[in-house]
């Protein structure tokens, strides 16, 4: 399908701090596309570049097919943005804040205020409209705020942390909401902090670290390279650890291994590993206390990638107010 989004070879430094070192991207139309990272690793600086609020040092990039640097205008008319902090006016209803954006974009205020009232309705938020935004809560915030990046009905949609800090409930609510806009030919780029949100969410992600893309493929791709299914076995004597790891050696696709006072066992194929882990451990007389198989997540993927957890994006953002 043809791109909704194209980078070719992007820098951006921000004095001795190289942002990016020549990222290259490239998401379908009517796609999810996942933008993973460590803290400070240059996620923000693509979005702010892909958005036109930042110009690239060296590369090119395109939304919609148009640069953003030559047709910046343009594209910021076929994008919507929404970022970690709700970009609402709280001295203005919820109803207020929309028809001021609809206006913005030149829909007239008739327009403008079906458009605002269509969204308040999209996003549960039609009983609220006339409310003050200062009363909102903060997941009430951050639905008006993706309601507002979508006013002009935009192709592509920018979505930078958007659900940092919100609870499980308001965050699945804003997951519904996506993946709502994707079924009607919506593009996302989504960057995240939360890991089973990218898995849910994203068609492909790309991990980036240090301004470079260092993995990209679909989730289960990327969990594929972390190796298989793990047996995760509880002892009741923390004491052979050892011990276990060397008696469920021989039934392992590669070394078991002891973290955080589990034996994590690696195998090939599920069926029949739990029956023979239960034998060995029990001619070794290691008694267990609990006994399960799991897959490779995301956080696998990305601690084996980049050997960091993710965090809230702070440190770029920092590097670009110096």
């Amino acid at each position: 399908m043809p791109a909704a989004v194209e980078t070719s070879r992007l820098h951006k430094r921000y004095g001795s701090v190289e942002a990016l070192r020549g990222v290259d991207l490239f998401v379908e139309t009517g796609s999810v596309f996942g933008l993973l990272g460590p803290n400070g690793a240059g996620k923000t600086t693509a979005v702010r570049i892909l958005t036109t609020l930042l110009q690239p040092d060296e590369g090119s990039a395109s939304v919609a097919g148009h640069d953003v640097v030559r047709d910046a205008a343009r594209v910021r008319e076929l994008i919507g943005l929404a970022g970690q902090y709700a970009a609402v006016d709280e001295n203005l209803t919820g109803l207020e804040n929309l028809e001021m954006v609809g206006q913005l974009y030149h829909l007239g205020r008739a327009h403008s205020r079906a458009r605002a009232r269509e969204l308040l309705g999209s996003f549960d938020l039609a009983d609220a409209g006339g409310r003050l935004v200062r009363e909102y809560s903060g997941g009430m915030r951050r639905r008006l705020d993706l309601a507002a990046a979508l006013v002009a009905r935009p192709p592509v949609l920018f979505l930078d942390e958007p659900t940092t800090g919100l609870d499980i409930r308001s965050r699945i609510g804003l997951w519904d909401a996506i993946e709502a806009l994707v079924s009607e030919g919506t593009t996302v780029l989504l960057t995240t902090q939360y890991l089973d949100e990218a898995d849910r969410l994203a068609d492909r992600i790309a991990v980036i670290d240090h301004g470079l893309v260092i993995a990209e493929g679909t989730p289960q791709e990327l969990k594929d390279r972390v190796g298989g299914e793990r047996i995760e076995i509880h002892l009741c004597d923390d004491g052979r650890g050892d011990e276990a790891v060397a008696a469920l050696a021989s039934i392992a696709s590669d070394q078991p291994f002891l973290e955080d006072g589990s034996v994590r066992v690696p195998v090939a194929e599920r069926r029949g590993s739990i029956a023979d882990a239960v034998r060995r451990l029990d001619d070794a007389g290691i008694a267990i206390d609990d006994i399960s198989v799991s897959e490779p997540t995301l956080d696998d993927v990305f601690l084996n990638l980049t050997g960091r957890a993710t965090e809230p994006e702070a440190e770029e953002a920092e590097a670009e107010a110096r």
